[in-house]
């Protein structure tokens, strides 16, 4: 199995701590993985600011990027979730439709490509795991709490079996954080108070850590938890489930 990495802007930029623990953890229990160079955005902003069209270059770029892996898997179910739903307005070519079918969100692979079922991690703390909107109604790698069908979370499951972790439920556990991309710039206020909403739920929890497969997502609660002073920490779930220490 060849498979690719693809790391989003923002965690390139801002968070490379997730990164490298997508590509360790990946490593060890994918085999062959290559971060290539030249990757960049995959059009998201663009796309949310009204620009999809502009970007066929950027989207023929990475899908020939990539073409020489069976996989190609992010940590991010943002990207993941852009990649393989919004990529239609480019000419689909062999290369740009294989590109969207075989592009998954880190823990999506891990549990349904790689079968993986326990990570050996260990991770000694109270942890509330943030389904984000993308990997939750677009992926489907959890179950929403509006549909009526049995209750499944690809993250959960992983969560579930790392070392002394205890993971905690909040109230209205699936609603959204109020990011969601050029939303937490067009309409501040409403973000924030979202924002605030679902940190108040979590710290009345006792948790000490948040945690989703989005870093935009965390880098949303992480800034407004800092700026009105809450103890509760925003971690990626690669760095949980990377986690061997003692």
């Amino acid at each position: 199995m060849h498979v690719g990495l693809f790391i989003p802007c923002y965690i390139d930029q801002f968070f490379p701590g997730a990164g490298i623990a997508s590509l360790a953890l990946l490593r060890r229990h994918a085999g062959t993985v290559i971060y290539p160079s030249g990757q960049t955005c995959c059009g998201q902003p663009w796309a949310n600011a009204g620009m999809e069209k502009d970007t066929a270059e950027l989207c023929n770029h990475l899908a020939g990027l990539f073409a020489g892996f069976d996989y190609t898997v992010s940590p991010s179910s943002s990207c993941v979730y852009h990649i393989r739903e919004h990529y239609g307005h480019v000419e689909q070519t062999e290369q740009v439709q294989k590109f969207r079918s075989c592009c998954y969100e880190l823990t999506d692979f891990l549990v349904q490509i790689l079968k993986i079922e326990d990570t050996g991690a260990r991770f000694p703390h109270r942890v509330v795991l943030h389904p984000g909107c993308h990997g939750l109604r677009g992926l489907r790698n959890a179950q929403a709490s509006e549909l009526v069908l049995p209750s499944y979370s690809r993250a959960g499951s992983l969560l579930s079996k790392v070392k002394d972790i205890e993971v905690l439920s909040i109230h209205r556990q699936d609603e959204c954080c109020g990011f969601g991309g050029t939303f937490s710039v067009k309409e501040e206020a409403v973000s924030s108070a979202m924002g605030r909403d679902k940190l108040r739920a979590i710290t009345d929890s006792g948790a000490e850590y948040i945690t989703a497969t989005d870093m935009s997502c965390l880098m949303h609660l992480d800034g407004l938890a800092r700026k009105d002073g809450l103890p509760v920490k925003c971690i990626h779930i690669a760095e949980i489930l990377n986690h061997t220490k003692n």
